[in-house]
């Protein structure tokens, strides 16, 4: 009978386990505990994560000629070095960019703010409209300092908490890349001997996955940083390198980053006029192509073969029920929810054959 195919047992297990799931969430004092577990724990492992799949190559290249513990010593020493020596040389213009943009963006939004008075003041509606939203940018602004000055003890917690998370990041590094190996046997020897293969492919295909989604993203992400920054220093941008980094930054997330990325590029250039923002979009242009053309194909090497529509769909759920961390691993995570599911589907086919036969 259909009710007694595997298929019909997991999957009510699964609604049980999602109903008691549910229902235990209605309860404070029991889901607190865990919402606090989780919260103090994920940032550090999600880091420690996207760090271990950047590193481990360069350590099983070190591994040819020396022990791990060396290698992985002598990675983060590498790391460490490239890191001072970009702070050191990078980080006073990075500093001084920021303080340029922070003190001249009010005069140039009322330079802006002028112009467009300017162009609209023959109508007196649309005149009423850009008071409007001049008075409410200034409210808003106003608004902004006051609650950062009463908050200021909840941002000096936030940066402390911030700065933990970073002081225990490279101890979980390390430990992962010393005895990573070693969890795929832990977790095998869980499953029923007659399930160990599927398990093991199953490990093997997630962890391929995630290497080659996390590893590709990030040379993807330097690569555009480096050609962006290339690009507006050639049109004449300015702040070309703190606009870069910040592209750089959003476009791990595939399809709606680069978009994240361009736009404080595009309104620093809305600052000096439009001929500028069309430079701006161009070169985001030819940075795409090159990107589509030449770096993806041989960066990502085992593709996700997920439609894009789907990936948006993704991001927006996630972006709207978890925020940016929800955006950060939604696509890795639905991609390893998807090698599992059809794993699961290939033994299960396979052996609804072996039966037949």
């Amino acid at each position: 009978m259909w009710i007694e195919k595997p298929f019909f047992r997991y999957a009510t297990a699964a609604i049980l386990l999602l109903l008691i799931i549910f229902l235990l969430g209605k309860i404070d004092y029991f889901v607190w505990p865990f919402k606090k577990l989780i919260a103090t724990i994920f940032l550090p492992m999600l880091l420690s994560g996207f760090l271990y799949y950047i590193l481990r190559p360069l350590v099983r290249l070190l591994e040819k000629f020396m022990p791990t513990t060396p290698s992985i010593l002598a990675v983060f020493l590498f790391i460490f070095a490239i890191g001072f020596a970009f702070f050191h040389f990078a980080g006073p213009k990075i500093a001084g960019q920021v303080k340029e943009i922070s003190s001249h963006l009010p005069s140039k939004v009322a330079e802006v703010t002028d112009e467009s008075k300017k162009l609209v003041e023959d109508n007196e509606k649309a005149k009423q409209s850009v008071d409007n939203i001049q008075s409410k940018a200034k409210s808003m602004v106003g608004e902004f300092f006051k609650a950062a000055e009463k908050n200021i003890g909840k941002v000096v917690s936030a940066i402390a908490g911030i700065v933990l998370v970073l002081s225990v990041v490279p101890f979980i590094v390390f430990y992962l890349l010393r005895d990573g190996e070693r969890l795929q046997p832990a977790l095998l020897r869980h499953l029923p001997t007659d399930r160990k293969d599927e398990g093991r492919k199953i490990l093997r295909d997630i962890d391929k996955t995630l290497s080659s989604y996390i590893i590709g993203q990030f040379i993807i992400a330097v690569a555009d940083g480096i050609m962006l920054y290339a690009g507006y220093l050639l049109i004449g941008l300015d702040n070309a390198l703190l606009l870069a980094l910040f592209a750089m930054c959003v476009a791990v997330v595939p399809f709606l980053g680069p978009i994240i990325g361009i736009i404080p590029a595009v309104f620093i250039a809305l600052m000096d006029g439009p001929g500028l923002v069309i430079k701006v979009l161009l070169v985001m242009f030819v940075v795409q192509q090159l990107e589509g053309n030449l770096i993806t194909p041989r960066v990502m090497s085992n593709k996700l073969n997920l439609h894009p529509l789907t990936v948006i769909l993704v991001l927006l759920v996630a972006g709207s029920l978890y925020g940016a961390i929800g955006v950060i691993i939604s696509i890795p995570l639905f991609s390893v929810l998807k090698v599992t599911f059809n794993n699961i589907r290939k033994f299960y086919n396979l052996k609804k054959i072996k039966k037949a036969i």
